[in-house]
């Protein structure tokens, strides 16, 4: 009955109440700590959280398979271009199929129709299908459309942003595509929201080319309907010495964002403006030094934005420049030191990464130390990757991280005005998505002592 007892209770409950009161009441002392060791042994993970929630494993690669035919169009999603258009990528296994997409606002009656392009590489043994491009446009705000691809195939259906607050944001890292990344993507579309951000680590392919084509069908109900803006991560890279010196081939190919429009001469770091937001999308895994083409184009994109049209700044990036996970620490401190201080100056709001398997939420930060001017970081790379969790945290926890915890979920950032936004995150709890974690967020420029001269402030009473 007393080991029933035990093993029942959280972690907290049985340091506090077996340690406290069974140690008090039990003459039998030394019985006691062995069944304790004994819990332990038998269930570790419950003393690798600070919260009482037990994880789930690791759950199996799913592995999806095109049940069309060769011309009909597989692995639809889209992604926002300039203020009013949609870049509509598939790709067909017939190389002869035209890059043509026909919608509209009714049903099977398409107005417009537009031609655009079409690519496809080879990597190793493996040749893509024909990966199709066709921006379509201009759009109307907070209006469903419904589009054909080539001609032949499914019909599918968007939402385009709205035109002005409230605004919500999906956010989820290191996504794979596993049994947790069915469970993260269900939660994420079990509620409404406009666009998805994706600060890398998508596939997980890792060189196996086939993995990419797995992952377009697996999230193609999701990112058909809804936009999705992504950056790469590590799992991106693909590189293979002398014959692929240079990587991201798979990702480049299959993953084309607004780049070119915000000033960016590559595919790795770009900037878009949706709805009061302006949204920077930076590399982890290319050049970012004060002599570099990124460094120079994002110095030039935070000059050029216009609070008064986007008083909130968002960056997300793939290593967290703040982590106290075991797991990568450090990774992405070479950037921090580069860049971390224009994004000071320039009030970023919040900053969003992955890498690290787990989620943690940051209060504002600059330099290492708390500032009530920084921006807000926040760790979000707990999709449902296929590598686990990262479950060991350091210890004693750091003052400046407000919340951590090794589980599966996703993200919601709820913009609802010029001054205040809400940020909750979703627990992926078996079949339910439990919120764990939520703050209210007031805008950087909104805050009058941070649109002075930038100074040291350690306050952080107001978020």
């Amino acid at each position: 009955m007393l080991f029933s007892y035990i093993i029942g209770c959280s972690y907290s409950q049985i340091m506090y109440i077996a340690i406290n009161n069974m140690m008090e009441k039990c003459n039998n002392k030394s019985f006691i700590v062995f069944l304790l060791f004994f819990c332990f042994l038998l269930f570790p993970h419950l003393l690798l959280s600070e919260n009482d929630y037990i994880r789930g494993s690791v759950r199996q690669l799913v592995n999806t398979t095109n049940h069309r035919s060769i011309s009909d169009p597989q692995q639809v999603h889209i992604s926002l271009v300039g203020k009013d258009k949609m870049r509509v990528s598939w790709i067909t296994e017939d190389k002869h199929t035209k890059s043509v997409v026909e919608y509209g606002t009714k049903s099977g009656k398409y107005s417009s129709k537009e031609t655009g392009s079409h690519t496809s590489y080879q990597y190793f043994f493996y040749t893509s299908g024909r990966i199709h491009n066709t921006v379509i446009g201009p759009l109307e705000p907070s209006t469903i459309y419904f589009y054909m691809c080539g001609g032949s195939g499914p019909e599918f259906s968007f939402k385009t942003p709205p035109s002005k607050f409230p605004i919500e944001f999906a956010i989820v890292g290191d996504l794979g595509q596993t049994e947790w990344t069915e469970s993260t993507l269900k939660h994420v579309d079990s509620t409404n929201y406009d666009m998805l951000l994706l600060p890398g680590d998508l596939s997980y392919a890792d060189t196996q080319q086939p993995l990419w084509d797995s992952f377009g069908r697996l999230i193609e109900p999701y990112a058909s309907k809804r936009p999705w803006m992504v950056t790469e991560g590590n799992h991106e890279i693909e590189t293979f010495p002398i014959i692929y010196p240079h990587g991201f081939k798979a990702y480049n190919n299959r993953w084309s964002m607004p780049f070119e429009e915000s000033g960016s001469t590559s595919n790795l770091y770009y900037s878009f403006d949706v709805v009061g937001s302006h949204i920077i999308m930076l590399g982890s895994y290319t050049d970012f030094d004060d002599k570099s083409e990124q460094y120079k184009w994002l110095q030039n994109d935070l000059d050029n934005v216009d609070r008064n049209r986007t008083p909130w700044v968002i960056a997300l990036l793939h290593a967290p420049w703040y982590n106290t996970n075991e797991a990568h620490h450090g990774e992405g401190e070479s950037m921090r030191q580069a860049m971390e201080k224009l994004l000071y100056n320039a009030h970023v709001d919040l900053v969003f990464s992955g890498h690290v398997h787990a989620y943690e939420r940051f209060t504002r930060i600059y330099d290492n130390e708390a500032n009530s001017c920084g921006p807000l970081y926040v760790t979000i790379g707990d999709g449902g990757n296929r590598e686990g969790l990262a479950l060991n945290f350091k210890n004693p926890p750091s003052p400046l991280s407000l919340y951590r915890e090794p589980s599966f979920g996703h993200g919601r950032l709820q913009i609802v005005n010029e001054t205040h936004a809400h940020w909750s995150w979703h627990r992926n709890n078996d079949n339910d998505s439990f919120v764990a974690d939520g703050v209210w967020i007031q805008s950087l420029i909104s805050t009058k002592p941070c649109t002075q001269t930038p100074q040291k402030q350690t306050s952080h009473e107001e978020l």
